[in-house]
């Protein structure tokens, strides 16, 4: 292959928050895929397992990321969740009680309902989340006598997801581990809690990050409790909506006014092969023959993850969105996932 250019993805701050936008915009959509064609007890039990998923790779490594590992397990949960959500970009208040008792309300809007998208959320959906995550806690700490209780939901109308980990002075049972108590309320205002001291480049690369997870965990989990072809059918269908929804700001982020590249299938191909070197593939746009080709050496959305074909193409509906809103088409001519050296995207215009 004649290399034109090896695209770096390793300080493009523009193409993570391209990225960023975008699998966020993915997730959500994905959440009303689901709900729409699955209905609510197989939506929440993607949910419920996508967050036990995340939970199991993220909690306890950014409890010490964040230094809050010496801290009693409520205020350390309850601490982990405003920080961790906040430099995701979501809003999450603390608000402490006691060294037992730790208070987080989630604030409207939120960012995983995003938008009107809450409207269209069961309320199963929003609790199969804390089942997979919030539940968890005590567990993943070895503390047997730590839950959440929940005393609001956005979903049920109420201003934000609201509720409380508590240190109990016996064990919980399993099912006791997320308890509902609507009606209560926390003893005063949120505290100000800071953000870690990181520098701007590190901060980008969180937001970017929190985003990638998300999509790296309910594509497993899709596959998972569906089966690999239901799951890439509707993957794949909303990967290509959302893109055609975002494709003008997504655009936007990756070319400022005034930076835009060429048009066409190279320019395409340009924005293309940063937003897959922002993941931290290595990637080359070719002109081996009379059209553009992308080439991608590894998957590090998928690294550690053993996925069906099926969800490879419901994540490659992405960039056949995005392309199909410039009027071109993506063939694929090498699957790394398949056995083959690399991934290989030719840009062909669509007719």
């Amino acid at each position: 292959m004649s290399s034109l250019a090896a695209i770096e993805g390793r300080d493009d701050r523009a193409a993570w928050a391209a990225l960023a936008e975008l699998y966020h915009r993915y997730v959500t959509g994905l959440l009303l895929a689901l709900a729409s064609r699955e209905g609510t007890a197989r939506t929440a039990s993607v949910v419920r397992a996508t967050f036990r998923r995340q939970h199991l790779e993220l909690f306890l490594p950014g409890l010490a990321k964040l230094g809050l590992t010496d801290l009693p397990p409520a205020v350390a949960c309850a601490k982990y969740h405003v920080l961790s959500n906040a430099l995701g970009g979501v809003q999450v208040s603390w608000i402490p009680e006691s060294d037992t008792k730790s208070w987080v309300r989630y604030h409207p809007p939120r960012w995983i309902f995003d938008g009107t998208a809450v409207c269209a959320i069961p309320t199963e959906v929003s609790r199969a989340m804390m089942h997979g995550w919030h539940a968890h806690n005590g567990v993943s700490l070895g503390n047997d006598r730590l839950g959440f209780v929940c005393t609001m939901q956005t979903t049920d109308g109420q201003p934000g997801l609201e509720g409380y980990y508590i240190e109990e002075d016996h064990p919980l049972d399993p099912e006791d581990r997320l308890r509902f108590a609507p009606g209560e309320r926390p003893p005063g205002p949120p505290a100000e809690l800071a953000l870690p001291d990181w520098d701007p480049r590190r901060m980008a690369k969180v937001e970017r990050n929190y985003s990638v997870a998300y999509v790296r965990s309910i594509l497993a989990e899709m596959a998972a409790v569906l089966g690999p072809a239901e799951a890439g059918f509707i993957g794949r269908i909303a990967a290509r909506q959302v893109a055609m929804q975002y494709r003008n700001a997504i655009t936007a982020l990756l070319e400022p006014r005034g930076t835009a590249t060429s048009t066409g299938a190279h320019g395409f191909a340009s924005r293309l092969a940063r937003l897959l070197a922002a993941h931290g593939n290595a990637v080359q746009i070719s002109d081996r023959g009379p059209h553009p080709v992308l080439r991608q050496v590894g998957w590090r959305l998928a690294e550690g993850l053993v996925l069906p074909e099926e969800s490879f193409e419901a994540w490659n509906g992405l960039w056949e969105g995005l392309a199909a809103m410039e009027g071109l088409r993506l063939v694929l001519t090498e699957r790394q996932d398949l056995g083959d050296e690399a991934f290989c995207w030719e840009i062909r215009p669509r007719r």
